[in-house]
């Protein structure tokens, strides 16, 4: 393998001077060296090609037994010293000290074609911030982890994105629901890539402990690395960087609820400071449109990281991200302004979003009640969002009589529709094709225009399950098939029009469908 590889973070920021790899509190360092545990028996399960071609390797370096190493943990490129992040967060609300990267380490970085990658491996063992963990991960949630990761990708959603997936031939004990009944399950590793993994936590833990030494380091490195264009430091150019992060974390945001995506762990230590979707933990799509769920049990009393509070949970973290800049800027007015806009840019975005989703291309005051309207009565019976939006393109104006029809597959128990919910949906309609004989799109150019932002598949748990449940068995055709659709969410691809369907009833209560853990 060749690789133009290069030390940015290593070589610019503090390093940890303990080489021991024990659990402990880290100070005035934002990583500590640390190498990946060897792997018994690592097979390679799947590489993602664009992945590959983004790093500047070939499909012949995958088949390399270099490669099967390095991405297993077995090898350590010469010139090279894999390391482990410092960072503290925010967890489920309340401050939880010094987390870092638990079970993720670092590999190196990559320049290629002007872009800067950092290649880090998922599950690849103990760091000094594993806590009481092993720092390992298994099968299962390196699948779920590997697939959504490029979903998100086609899907147009900003995320951090996957290389490879990989057995590593040794079994990992594991608590799936936190109940008591550990079992032991496959290990895996994903090989995660990003321009870079720093998170809000990296920045936090520094204000935290009030090294505002190191927290300037850190604040500078970043700018310099990836807001270059904000220019040399400057308590005007921190305030910069910080509604740019707050810009494209709603970005961000706004995308996850364009595709009715739902994070779950929505804690500062998983909020990327480039506005990346990171960490695919306990994550899920909306099956039944409903403002109030949430995929993660931990959260399932408090719901603090439902759907319809992402935005909100989004303008929190930033808060406490804003908190720990502020000994650099110590200019509350003009923070609070930046986070004031936060909310105001939600609901301008948020409208612009659902417009695009309806397939209105002018703006109407009316178009609030008419998405109000549209919300309330998708919650009348449960309706999948996806199958709804996706359907809803063949809707045509001169025909509202026919929307209800048109949606019926959303339905998941269209039979038991009552008359009174028939009439507001055929009600909504009416207003609806009103609206669209104001636009001057044409039904073809509208269709087009929906199916651009609506998309057809996404990668609903059970699907993920499914490929979980056959790798087990050693069946990883599934992984192929999936990864396959899902690098085109929004073209019909009528062969795989089998996954254009519900959630089965199978998959409503099973472990890994509905029900799903910090573990998983």
């Amino acid at each position: 393998m060749k690789l133009n590889i290069n030390h940015k973070f290593t070589t610019q920021l503090p390093a940890d001077p303990n080489l021991e790899n024990s659990r402990r509190q880290v100070t005035n360092a934002c990583f500590s060296y640390v190498s990946p545990r060897k792997t018994s028996n690592p097979k390679l399960l799947h590489v993602s090609p664009e992945m590959l071609n983004n790093l500047g390797l070939t499909k012949k370096d995958a088949e390399s037994q270099d490669f099967l190493n390095v991405m297993t943990g077995n090898m350590v490129l010469k010139n090279t010293t894999p390391y482990a992040m410092c960072y503290a967060g925010h967890q489920f609300g309340n401050w939880a000290g010094q987390l870092g990267d638990g079970r993720a380490i670092n590999l190196f970085e990559i320049e290629h074609e002007h872009q800067n990658w950092v290649v880090q491996l998922k599950g690849a063992g103990e760091t000094p911030y594993s806590r009481s963990a092993d720092g390992l991960a298994v099968l299962r949630s390196s699948i779920r982890e590997y697939l959504c990761s490029e979903a998100m990708y086609y899907l147009g959603v900003p995320t951090t994105r996957a290389l490879s997936l990989a057995l590593t031939g040794d079994n990992v004990l594991r608590d799936v629901m936190y109940d008591g009944h550990p079992e032991y399950e496959k290990g895996a590793i994903v090989s995660r890539v990003s321009p870079s993994f720093l998170r809000f936590g990296s920045f936090e833990i520094f204000a935290a402990r009030q090294d505002h030494k190191n927290l300037k380091i850190l604040v500078d490195f970043t700018i310099k690395e990836h807001f270059p264009h904000l220019g040399a430091p400057s308590k005007d150019t921190y305030i910069r960087f910080f509604s740019e992060v707050c810009t494209l974390t709603l970005e961000m945001i706004i995308h996850w609820q364009r595709v009715g995506f739902v994070h779950g762990v929505m804690n500062t230590d998983n909020m990327s400071i480039l506005g990346l979707t990171i960490d695919y933990g306990p994550y899920g799509w909306l099956e039944g449109f409903d403002y109030g769920w949430t995929p993660n049990t931990t959260d399932r009393q408090h719901k603090r990281y439902r759907y319809g509070n992402q935005p909100n949970i989004g303008l929190w973290n930033l808060y406490q991200l804003a908190n720990a800049l502020y000994p650099l800027i110590e200019d509350a007015e003009s923070m609070e302004a930046i986070l004031e806009s936060y909310t105001t840019d939600f609901e301008t975005q948020s409208l612009a979003m659902m417009r695009d989703k309806l397939g209105l291309q002018s703006e109407n005051a009316s178009d609030v009640l008419l998405i109000q309207a549209l919300e309330d009565v998708l919650q009348l019976t449960e309706t999948d969002m996806t199958i709804f939006f996706r359907q809803l393109s063949k809707f045509k104006p001169q025909h509202p009589s026919e929307g209800l029809h048109l949606v019926n597959d959303a339905f998941y128990d269209p039979i038991t529709l009552s008359d009174h919910i028939k009439g507001q949906w055929n009600a909504w309609f009416e207003r609806y094709a009103e609206r669209l004989l104001t636009e001057a799109l044409s039904n073809s150019e509208r269709v087009s225009k929906m199916n651009a932002v609506n998309p057809k598949y996404v990668l609903r748990n059970y699907m993920a399950q499914l490929a979980i449940d056959a790798a087990d068995k050693g069946e990883y055709a599934l992984i192929d098939d999936l990864f396959i659709m899902l690098k085109k969410p929004y073209d019909e691809q009528p062969e795989y029009e089998q996954w254009f369907a519900k959630r089965p009833e199978w998959a409503r209560d099973k472990v890994g469908c509905s029900m799903l853990s910090c573990s998983s």
